[in-house]
């Protein structure tokens, strides 16, 4: 008998609530408590763990785990042959090339001959590498932005988010070695059906994303201002347009951005729209 379909997320750290969210809303019914590290979801069949974020993709690439969510920075650091099946849009971050303010480095090329402190090595390297530049690359992990004050290196390579972290330790950004965010992954190799359930579980994670944006609009019109009312709505496709049981009416309903829903009810009222409706949407599948 094959094991279960398994789905890894992470335990801790920023990426945890939003992956733990996203899975609920595709479905996956996990109960965090802080003590189990494994979960059966009986809707998809599927057993979810929880693990740590850096070791996600060794576990993929180890055939641990079918799909895991992870961040992009952590697949490619870990130089697995695990593949990205979505981007999930949380998680957002950048590997960024820093030295300190004082520091007559302008550009990577400047840098030729230098040290460099990362937690990323990997990703380091590469990024010279691909540049034709020489460096050395000092591993540490935690407090990488002292490196330059103790005179451990004359740059770093370190993840940020803003980049307060870098301007509050007297750094300044030269270059962008990576843009990351949380993505979906699944080990190589997989057989015909976790590649079925693979699929299922992007798509419906897919849809929820693409839901999280967007809402339902409905509304009735008099048939002599339908014309205006529907060139007032910038949907995603053209609106259904339905006759109503009254006379000279029509309903329209509409599938709008959810920020321009507060610019639209004005107008459309003004325009002879009623009974103007707006709903979230839980999936959306373009």
């Amino acid at each position: 008998m094959s094991r279960p379909f398994r789905l890894a997320l992470p335990s801790k750290g920023r990426m945890h609530a939003p992956a733990v969210e996203l899975a609920r809303a595709a479905g996956v019914e996990v109960e965090v408590n802080g003590r189990a590290l494994y979960q059966h979801c009986s809707q998809w069949d599927i057993e979810v763990l929880f693990a740590r974020s850096d070791d996600i993709p060794a576990w993929a690439a180890d055939g641990a785990v079918e799909t895991a969510v992870a961040g992009r920075n952590q697949l490619i650091e870990s130089g697995t042959d695990a593949l990205e099946l979505l981007p999930l849009g949380f998680g957002r971050c950048r590997l960024e090339l820093a030295v300190a303010n004082a520091s007559p480095v302008q550009r990577v090329a400047d840098l030729d001959g230098c040290r460099v402190a990362t937690a990323y090595p990997a990703t380091t390297r590469r990024f010279f590498a691909d540049a034709g530049i020489d460096v050395q690359v000092v591993a540490i992990h935690g407090s990488v932005e002292l490196a330059p004050r103790l005179d451990a290196a004359e740059a770093v390579c370190d993840l940020v988010s803003s980049g307060e972290t870098l301007r509050q330790n007297g750094l300044r950004a030269v270059d962008t070695v990576l843009e990351s965010e949380a993505v979906l992954l699944a080990r190589p190799g997989l057989d015909e059906r976790q590649q079925a359930i693979a699929r299922s579980l992007a798509t419906v994670m897919e849809s929820v994303l693409a839901a999280r944006g967007k809402r339902y609009l409905m509304l009735n019109a008099p048939d002599s201002a339908l014309e205006v009312v529907i060139d007032l709505l910038p949907g995603l496709e053209s609106p259904t347009v339905l006759p109503l049981a009254r006379t000279g009416m029509h309903a329209v309903h509409a599938v709008v951005d959810r920020q321009q829903v507060v610019e639209l009810l004005g107008p459309l009222r003004g325009a002879g729209a009623s009974s103007i409706l707006v709903l979230p949407i839980e999936n959306l599948v373009p």
